[in-house]
């Protein structure tokens, strides 16, 4: 899925319009009635970005993976529309999924798994049937049971076509190919070059909301998550969109033209 230019980075066809879909956090009704929503407006070679954060905190994680699947092949099969059109981000949410799977080798798994599951990871698991305190027990056995454990939650997720595919295609962030604009999930540190960044794409909101100048030659930085919770903002060099999916707010989505300009909005 996808079209990565790399392992990290992800390219958008520029010359159309671009939808930037905000966090999601498990809110499977909200996005499907933005999908339909946004298949009112569809303009003939508009692209997508999906902005990360579709697991965790709300109790549809798996029906969510099942609705992003079915619309992107609904996407595709619209006459003319690219694979590359349409991309997915990693979120602090897919960070922490994929940090999972590698839980056997940390030094401390017990409490690396706490913190995430206070994060949103505990909903994640139980859209694949597991509890948290049954996690935990796992965990707690030694590094053998944690590799079984998550051996046995991949054939879990298995059972759900597309769900590891497409939780593999997600890319750290993308941009146009005219290097107008940049799409990141939260954060970014603005004194570092775009493939330095590393964790700062989830834990670095509060440098990226602080910008005040342009970054690097982009005309701007489009992200998906707030962790202040500040509430949808378009303008200047930062365009958050964020409604509170997951935390009581509303599913919102963004189409940018080329130079940035925010054309449309929905909130669901």
């Amino acid at each position: 899925m996808g079209c990565p230019t790399n392992e990290r980075f992800v390219t958008i066809r520029s010359g159309g319009r671009v939808w930037a879909v905000g966090a999601i956090h498990g809110e499977a009704e909200r996005l499907a009635a933005l999908h339909a929503a946004i298949e009112e407006r569809f303009e003939p070679g508009d692209r997508f970005v999906y902005l990360g954060n579709y697991l965790g905190h709300g109790n549809q994680v798996a029906a969510t993976l099942d609705e992003l699947v079915a619309f992107r092949g609904a996407l595709l099969a619209v006459p003319h529309m690219n694979v590359c059109d349409v991309a997915y981000l990693r979120g602090s949410q897919e960070e922490m999924w994929q940090k999972l799977f590698r839980l056997h080798l940390s030094v401390e798994p017990a409490s690396v798994l706490r913190w995430m599951l206070d994060r949103g990871l505990q909903q994640t698991l139980a859209a694949y049937g597991w509890g948290a305190a049954d996690a935990q027990e796992r965990v707690s056995n030694g590094a053998q049971e944690i590799a079984r454990w998550l051996s046995e939650l991949r054939s879990r997720v298995e059972q759900y076509p597309g769900h590891l595919e497409l939780l593999a295609s997600v890319r750290q962030a993308a941009f146009t190919d005219d290097g107008a604009l940049l799409f990141v999930n939260s954060g970014l540190d603005p004194s570092r070059p775009i493939d330095a960044q590393r964790d700062a794409f989830w834990w670095g909101g509060d440098q990226l909301a602080a910008l005040t100048q342009p970054y690097a030659d982009f005309k701007k930085i489009i992200r998906g998550f707030d962790p202040s919770q500040g509430g949808v903002s378009l303008e200047d060099y930062v365009a958050t969109v964020d409604g509170g999916a997951g935390f009581g707010g509303t599913l919102t989505a963004a189409c940018f033209d080329g130079e940035g300009n925010a054309l449309d909005r929905i909130d669901v």
